[in-house]
């Protein structure tokens, strides 16, 4: 049976490719792609999920729009990485597909709710406000989850948006502060991790040759938002970060990490965001995250590229 997933997102390019890399995968059930402002505005992050799943031809798949601020925080979003629109790189048309009625977090509770316990996995790779939400809601449903995989974080790479802290967690801390202290069983993909992930000029030429119109798209977009890594960096690509978490849940032996303490700074004057990762188990705080290391970069691609093929 293919595992059920639900995808929390704020497109984003490389959030974009990880649901692409979803929808290509038999292996997985998306029940639903649910929106979280972060990247960009709310208002743009449900236009660009409803635009991914048309480019992809998945029509059946429910879009959500969710919590369009932090818990407790004024907005912060990255145009400067992702372009206005958030997803810029290829101009895609309005979508057909249109927006759900139902709340995010609403749709999240009903859905834990109503599959068997267990059998429901979260992917959060924008923001945690949305999951933040729905456990304050409903704390019966914690219990019911399969497993978190999130993108967010960072250790021994430090912050991609401050000094110490990484863009997913610092838009809302608060929000991740709740879901890393909440039990469910915890994957994290950080900028460690995500940072060996580098895309290549022969993936990238070899997407943009795919026939159809996914493989195109997904050149477009890594072209566009590679150039701000590249400078910032000094890497010969960008780091896919978002894909990370649906890679994990098909090959999780492409990855290493330990099993760790992490807490979330909400107050420090230069470390709020900060994943306070007990990597080297210094402290007694009882381990809550699988927090990941390491990943096989060449069998990494050669996955991506195999699924993404099989697009249209």
């Amino acid at each position: 049976m293919a595992r059920k997933i639900i995808i929390d997102t704020d497109p984003g390019q490389d959030d974009a490719v990880a649901i692409l890399l979803a929808l290509a995968s038999p292996e997985l059930e998306v029940l639903g792609l649910t929106a979280v402002a972060g990247n960009v505005p709310l208002a743009l992050t449900e236009l660009n999920a409803r635009k991914i799943l048309e480019l992809a031809g998945r029509p059946d798949i429910p879009v959500f729009a969710g919590c369009d601020r932090p818990l407790s925080r004024p907005l912060i979003t990255a145009e400067h990485v992702h372009g206005k629109s958030g997803l810029d790189g290829i101009d895609l048309p309005e979508p057909r597909i249109g927006l759900h009625p139902q709340h995010a977090v609403d749709f999240i509770i009903e859905t834990l709710r109503r599959e068997p316990a267990g059998t429901v996995t979260l992917v959060p790779i924008g923001p945690l406000t949305n999951i933040a939400q729905a456990f304050r809601q409903a704390p019966d449903i914690v219990a019911r989850v399969q497993e978190i995989v999130l993108m967010g974080g960072a250790y021994f790479e430090v912050g991609n948006i401050t000094p110490t802290a990484e863009f997913n967690i610092f838009v809302d801390p608060e929000a991740a502060a709740e879901v890393f202290a909440a039990g469910a069983p915890l994957v994290v993909m950080p900028l460690d991790v995500t940072h060996e992930a580098l895309t290549s000029s022969d993936w990238i030429d070899g997407m943009r040759a795919l026939p159809g119109r996914c493989g195109p798209a997904i050149a477009s977009w890594t072209d566009f938002f590679e150039r701000f890594d590249k400078e910032k960096y000094g890497s010969e690509g960008a780091p896919l970060h978002d894909p990370c978490t649906i890679a994990w849940l098909l090959r999780p032996d492409l990855f290493t990490g330990r099993h760790i303490n992490v807490e979330i700074e909400t107050e420090g004057r230069f470390t709020a965001g900060m994943t306070v990762a007990d990597w080297w188990r210094v402290t007694d705080r009882p381990a809550n995250a699988n927090f990941i290391r390491h990943v096989d970069r060449d069998a990494l691609f050669t996955l991506l590229a195999d699924r993404l093929a099989r697009l249209p």
